[in-house]
């Protein structure tokens, strides 16, 4: 068989190849209402930005200096999001792996043979013996007769295929389309990774925010309680005011000092937390926060239709990915129920000298088809068979799930958008008013007409107002940014940029 030979049997197996037993794929009906849900909670959207949350820029919603800094510095240095960059390289290399079987795996081989025959054997005299090979006679009139023993030597090269599978079912073509799917899934899998660590980078620092306020709002109160004190002090000594007014005024510094400890402490840890997310430590030249008050720390966002789902959120995608793999794979159990054949074949050259191996050597060749027909197999390939399709159905179970996940994200989203809002003005208009009630009870109590103990009533509800408004204000950006991620976006950098087009088509490729 000459290479020319070879490449046409190569190249008619691969065209007997080809059948696919993979079922019809349907995506499944999204098990969601029309509709997100409306009612008091829920507000219609207030603006109509020119592009979707998953192709607004994270750079463009976050409009926070600082938070921009932090969410890049996150993007790149996490371990989370490189583990999942990883998994991309593993199922990638994986699907490669799978692919290759579709061809013969050619390889080139060298062999030597040496034999050694007594002198007073049958083939030593010049009979035919049974056990002499073809190969060894025609040396056999060089021997001497009557010799003790002489040697044989055969030197072979060739190049050639072994146990290489004609994949006439599509039982490998199946597999392959198996391992390029999940590949895929990995893919929109890190791409959820990098939705969800922008916005947990997001939530990170308007904690950090809310508690560096609540320690400057908490030493503020201290030190108002302790000049409370001072004077409570003060009045005792001049015979206005009661041991007992004193006292108060004393538990009320002890408690604001305790609440500055508490915070601190809260502080510390949520920058711990944050720099988790990082994967470095926070800078220390970050710019300039905008605050929890600032103005236009995020965007706002259309929310659009449930069905816009299915293509933004990349866990949907992935899922779905998924149940495409599983149905693939359902292809691959049912062509274990036909024949396959496997063909072995090698050309080469033989020579009893290894001199003359490439130059006047034998020409050789073979060509070894198996044909594999399944009998009995004890049940094994229906048993197979039946988990191929089980599996296909968690995946379209874990495919709705994701979609009812995703639409309860969304709704639970847009009722924080729609009340936080309206609660932050009526907490800001309860701090004004506890602000006033203060100011009213710290003149009547300086006057001598109260005791101390409607002050501090009314420096209590002061500071757990503030303390209120600060984790109002608090949710209200973190539960933005959790609309953001839920509606998909969070992925590219800034509005126009978007993945790189063709990934999937090149790497199946």
């Amino acid at each position: 068989m000459k290479l020319s030979h070879l490449s046409t049997l190569l190249l008619a197996g691969s065209m007997l190849a080809g059948c696919s037993l993979i079922p019809d794929y349907e995506r499944p009906e999204p098990p969601v209402a029309a509709a997100f849900p409306t009612g008091p909670a829920y507000a219609a959207d207030t603006g109509k930005p020119a592009v979707t949350a998953d192709l607004l820029g994270w750079r463009d919603f976050f409009a926070d200096p600082a938070l921009q800094r932090l969410i890049g510095i996150g993007l790149e240095n996490n371990r989370d999001l490189r583990v999942a960059a990883l998994n991309i390289e593993s199922a990638q290399a994986q699907y490669r792996a799978q692919y290759a079987n579709l061809f013969p795996q050619i390889s080139g081989t060298g062999s030597a043979a040496f034999e050694e025959i007594p002198g007073n054997s049958a083939f030593s005299l010049g009979g035919a013996s049974s056990g002499a090979s073809t190969g060894a006679s025609s040396a056999s009139s060089t021997i001497p007769t009557g010799s003790k023993s002489f040697y044989l030597r055969t030197f072979n090269a060739g190049i050639g295929f072994t146990n290489y599978e004609l994949d006439l079912f599509g039982r490998i073509r199946s597999l392959s389309e198996q391992d390029f799917e999940q590949y895929v899934a990995q893919a929109e899998t890190r791409r959820s990774t990098q939705i969800s660590l922008v916005a947990e980078i997001a939530g990170g620092w308007f904690a950090v925010l809310a508690d560096r306020e609540l320690v400057h709002l908490t030493e503020e109160t201290l030190k108002s309680e302790t000049a409370s004190y001072d004077l409570a002090k003060l009045q005792l000594n001049g015979g206005t005011a009661t041991a007992l007014s004193a006292r108060q005024a004393e538990t009320a510094v002890d408690t604001a000092r305790a609440s500055l400890i508490q915070y601190t402490r809260q502080e510390a840890q949520d920058e711990n937390a944050l720099v988790l997310l990082l994967g470095q430590p926070i800078p220390a030249d970050l710019p300039a926060s905008n605050g929890l008050g600032g103005q236009n720390m995020v965007a706002d966002l259309p929310t659009g239709l449930p069905s816009d789902l299915l293509e933004r959120r990349p866990d949907i995608v992935a899922a779905e990915h998924n149940l495409i793999a599983a149905n693939a794979n359902i292809g691959a159990a049912r062509a274990a129920f036909f024949p396959s054949i496997a063909l072995t074949a090698s050309d080469g050259v033989s020579s009893a000298n290894l001199n003359h191996l490439f130059t006047g050597a034998a020409q050789t060749w073979s060509l070894a088809p198996q044909l594999t027909i399944p009998i009995f197999t004890a049940g094994q390939n229906e048993a197979n068979l039946d988990l191929a399709k089980t599996q296909k159905n968690i995946q379209v179970a874990q495919y709705e799930k994701a979609i009812q996940t995703a639409f309860r994200e969304v709704a639970d989203a847009l009722a924080a958008r729609g009340t936080y809002g309206s609660q932050v003005k009526a907490q800001e208009e309860l701090v004004a008013a506890t602000q006033d009630s203060l100011n009213l009870s710290q003149m009547r109590f300086k006057a001598g007409v109260d005791s101390y103990l409607p002050l501090l009533d009314a420096e209590r509800s002061l500071y757990t107002a503030q303390q209120n408004l600060l984790s109002l204000k608090q949710a209200q950006l973190t539960q933005q940014a959790t609309l953001y991620k839920a509606l998909g976006g969070g992925w590219v950098e800034r509005t126009g940029e978007t993945a790189p087009a063709g990934e999937q088509q090149a790497a199946k490729e």
